[in-house]
């Protein structure tokens, strides 16, 4: 499903595209640094007047070839602040797709979570069906001999018809997570056989005392931090603009009248030229733009301080979900047990005439619904780890990067 998902799924494809344009400016960025390059060829035909003085009437042709450079000095950063802040765009354009990737990742898995807990649910309330369908058979028998009331018969074919609403609102629900899962994936035939939520493992116990610095890989967090980046180096872009920009431009080639002799010594020509645009007056423009370009860092490290406290929230609610979960299950799973017995000794008693047929269906319908907390707790458990791994950007192991930076760190200090 995750293979699919990732090859697939239009957001994801989506966001490598706009990974695909950032790369590309990036390139235009840092080819702005280097010199340009060009060639220019030309060809004329003329001829002089026979009236002119020294005129003869002929006529002659005249060729040309020029090589040509532009070439402009990055006396204050201009070029250089551009290009970086290229990089950094670029760098966060990619983290944004590991974004797009993590949550699609994430609702799949949830999703997969649920179809499965819906399979166990359907057939419990499969089971719950049938046994309501041999009461109301078993009623209706005792009915005609006098063992049974009237209202009991209808009371059970109230259940029956319950147990048959709640069976195929399940199955509604079932198609309609089958259906996200094909979006997701990129699947629209996608079919999944009925299985059991109970035969997947539940995940390792999150160790105690996580380092923060985990949240250092979370992609949105990095995203952030590169988008910073960027608005640091426009500033210095912005505030480059201020000063004179000096172009260095030079052109060398040949200028013939016959093809044969156009790179001869005799027709060559060059030039050489220097080009300073000195900004005087613009009514403040540039220093608009400067004003601008310092409210966006401020805008960018406001972001990213709330993408920070986000990533901690996450964990902390992730986590907080995940306990509670897990501190349920003995619970749940020991109320189902007790309502078990307790429905086999509802049905004891009702057989032998000390129990009502009331007192029959409560226990039936507490037994039922405990069965199927116990599914939905371990659905909650599932999903609560998926949450704390797309929380902490990716499990809780440091990865080597981290380590070796925080290693490097203590050295240099």
């Amino acid at each position: 499903g995750l293979f699919h998902a990732r090859r697939h799924n239009t957001d994801v494809q989506a966001a490598a595209g706009r990974v695909e344009q950032a790369e590309a400016l990036l390139r235009e960025a840092e080819a702005l640094r280097w010199p340009t390059l060009g060639l220019n060829a030309a060809a004329t035909r003329q001829r002089s007047s026979a009236l002119a003085p020294g005129g003869t009437g002929a006529a002659y042709e005249t060729y040309q070839l020029a090589g040509t450079t532009s070439f402009e000095i990055d006396f204050w950063g201009r070029l250089r602040r551009a290009s970086e802040a290229a990089r950094a765009q670029a760098l966060a354009t990619d983290y944004a797709r590991e974004v797009v990737w993590q949550t699609v990742s994430g609702s799949v898995a949830q999703s997969y979570f649920t179809l499965r807990m819906l399979d166990e649910q359907i057939a419990l309330s499969r089971e719950t069906l049938a046994s309501r369908e041999e009461s109301l058979r078993l009623l209706q028998l005792r009915l005609q001999t006098g063992a049974a009331t009237r209202m009991e018969v209808e009371q059970a074919e109230a259940e029956r018809a319950e147990a048959a609403v709640q069976w195929r609102e399940l199955q509604r629900q079932r198609e309609l997570v089958r259906s996200q899962l094909a979006l997701l994936t990129g699947q629209p035939a996608l079919q999944l056989e009925p299985g059991r939520l109970g035969d997947m493992p539940l995940p390792p116990v999150p160790p105690p005392g996580l380092p923060s610095a985990l949240l250092e890989r979370r992609p949105d967090v990095r995203q952030a931090e590169a988008l910073l980046a960027a608005a640091n180096a426009q500033i210095g872009v912005a505030r480059a603009a201020m000063y004179p920009s000096i172009v260095l431009t030079g052109a060398a080639g040949g200028l013939s009248t016959e093809l044969a002799d156009l790179l001869k010594s005799g027709a060559r020509f060059g030039s050489l030229g220097l080009t300073l645009d000195l900004p005087l007056f613009d009514a403040g423009r540039r220093r608009a733009q400067t004003a601008q370009a310092e409210a966006r860092q401020r805008e960018a490290l406001a972001t990213y301080r709330a993408a920070v406290l986000a990533a901690f929230r996450d964990v902390g609610d992730a986590l907080t979900d995940w306990e509670a979960a897990r501190a349920a299950q003995a619970d749940v799973e020991a109320a189902a047990q007790a309502s078990e017995r307790a429905l086999r000794a509802a049905q004891q008693r009702y057989e032998v005439g000390y129990a009502s047929y009331l007192e029959l269906l409560d226990a039936q319908r507490s037994a039922y619904a405990a069965r199927l907390r116990v599914v939905e707790n371990r659905r909650a458990q599932l999903s609560a780890t998926v949450a704390v791994f797309k929380a902490l950007g990716g499990g809780w192991s440091a990865p080597e990067r981290l380590t070796a930076s925080r290693d490097s760190g203590h050295r240099e200090r």
